[in-house]
C-alpha cells in the first residue's frame, strides 16, 4: 500500500467521523439527554379576596344569596401584615367563605380606613375584576338575584351567540356586591366548561374563574405564562349586542384569553379593543381600599418566584418576600405584587 492510498483512506475516515459528530441525535436520545423541564411557578390559583366595608354585611350577601359558607374568621395585625399588604398600621379581619372547591376572601380593614369604591366605575375600566359562579340553572339564579335586590350591571342575562364557536350558548349575567365589586354568574351548555359545572344538586357551584380587564394582552402574557408559569386554555374575540349588554359598555369588543395553574380557578384576561375610554388603575390605590381584589398564586418556591419577578422589574407592593407567624391565613410566607394593569397579586408558599 502506497503512503498515497493511507493518506486518502485517513481522510476518509476523518471525514465519517465528523459526519457522525455533525448527525443530530434521535428524538429519543435527546429527550433522554435533556434535563427534566423546570416546574411552573406558580402551581395553584387560591382563594381570590377583596376588600369590604362591612363585614357581617358582605358575609351576609354571599352566604344568603349566593349560598357561600363561612369556613374561617379571623383578626390580623402586626408588622409582618403590615409588610405583606403595603398598609402601615393596618389591623384587619379576614373570613374566608367558600363555595364548591373554591375559596373567597373578604377582608375589612379595620384600620386604618381605605378609600370607598371608584364612582362611574364601568366594565372596561382597568381596575375591573370579577369572579365568575357558576350556576347549575340560569333563569332560577337570576331570581334569586332579583328576590334579594342584587344590584343589576348588566341588562339582563345575556346568551352567546352560535356564530361564535368558542362561547356558543353560555349564558351570562354581571351584578354587584353591596361595595360596588363586580359579580358574574355563568351557566355553561352540556359542551362547555369543565365537567364538576353540569351537576345538578346545586343552585350555585363554585368559581370558574376570576376574570380582569388588561391594557395589552402580550404584556399580560408575559407576565402570567411566561414568567409564571399558567398556560393558555382559550382565547377568543366577542362582540356584538350580547357582549355590550352583558359588560354594559356600548360598542364593546373584546379580546378574551384564559390562563390555568395545575388546580384552582383559571384567570381570564379581557383587553377591551374597542372602545378605549376605560380607564387606568389607580396609582395611589392600596389594600385597604374598596377597589382592592387581590389574586392568591400558590408557588413552590417564594424565594424562586421573587427572583423572576424582581428580575423582571414587577412592580412590588411588599418590600420582599415576609414570613408570618404563623399559618393562619393559609400560608407561611407571601408576596404582593402587581401585574403590568395594576392587578394585585399574592404570591404565597405554604
Amino acid at each position: 500500500m502506497t503512503p498515497r492510498t493511507l493518506i486518502g483512506r485517513a481522510w476518509r475516515t476523518l471525514a465519517l467521523v465528523l459526519a457522525l459528530a455533525a448527525t443530530p441525535p434521535a428524538p429519543a436520545a435527546r429527550a433522554a439527554a435533556s434535563p427534566a423541564a423546570a416546574p411552573p411557578l406558580v402551581a395553584e390559583v387560591g382563594a381570590v379576596g377583596l376588600t369590604v366595608a362591612d363585614m357581617d354585611r358582605s358575609i351576609e350577601f354571599y352566604t344568603r344569596v349566593l349560598d357561600f359558607r363561612k369556613v374561617s374568621d379571623t383578626e390580623v395585625l402586626g408588622a409582618e401584615f403590615e409588610r405583606l399588604e403595603g398598609v402601615f398600621g393596618a389591623r384587619a379581619r379576614i373570613v374566608r367563605l367558600q363555595l364548591g372547591d373554591e375559596q373567597l376572601e373578604l377582608t375589612q380593614y379595620l384600620a386604618p380606613e381605605g378609600q370607598p369604591f371608584p364612582t362611574g366605575s364601568r366594565g372596561n375600566d382597568r381596575w375591573f375584576q370579577h369572579v365568575a359562579i357558576i350556576v347549575s340553572d340560569m333563569d332560577k339564579a337570576y331570581a334569586r338575584l332579583r328576590e334579594m335586590k342584587a344590584r343589576h350591571a348588566s341588562t339582563s342575562p345575556q346568551r352567546i351567540p352560535d356564530w361564535n364557536k368558542g362561547a356558543a350558548g353560555i349564558r351570562a349575567f354581571y351584578f354587584r356586591d353591596p361595595d360596588g365589586h363586580f359579580l358574574e354568574i355563568l351557566w355553561f351548555p352540556p359542551d362547555k366548561g369543565l365537567a364538576k359545572w353540569h351537576a345538578a344538586d346545586r343552585l350555585f357551584l363554585g368559581i370558574d374563574h376570576t376574570a380582569i380587564v388588561v391594557g395589552d394582552t402580550e404584556a399580560s402574557l408575559a407576565f402570567y405564562r411566561d414568567r409564571l408559569g399558567l398556560k393558555v386554555v382559550g382565547q377568543g374575540e366577542n362582540y356584538g349586542t350580547e357582549q355590550e349588554h352583558l359588560n354594559n359598555v356600548f360598542g364593546a369588543r373584546l379580546r378574551i384569553t384564559t390562563l390555568r395553574a395545575a388546580a384552582g380557578p383559571a384567570i381570564e384576561c379581557l383587553e377591551y379593543l374597542a372602545p378605549h375610554d376605560g380607564r387606568a388603575y389607580p396609582e395611589a390605590a392600596r389594600a385597604n381600599d374598596l377597589v382592592h381584589w387581590q389574586t392568591r398564586l400558590v408557588t413552590r418556591s417564594l424565594a424562586d418566584a421573587y427572583g423572576t419577578l424582581r428580575a423582571a422589574h414587577v412592580t412590588l407592593v411588599s418590600p420582599g418576600p415576609v414570613g408570618l407567624p404563623d399559618a393562619a391565613l393559609g400560608f407561611r410566607s407571601g408576596l404582593l405584587v402587581r401585574d403590568p394593569d395594576g392587578h394585585a397579586m399574592e404570591v404565597v408558599e405554604r
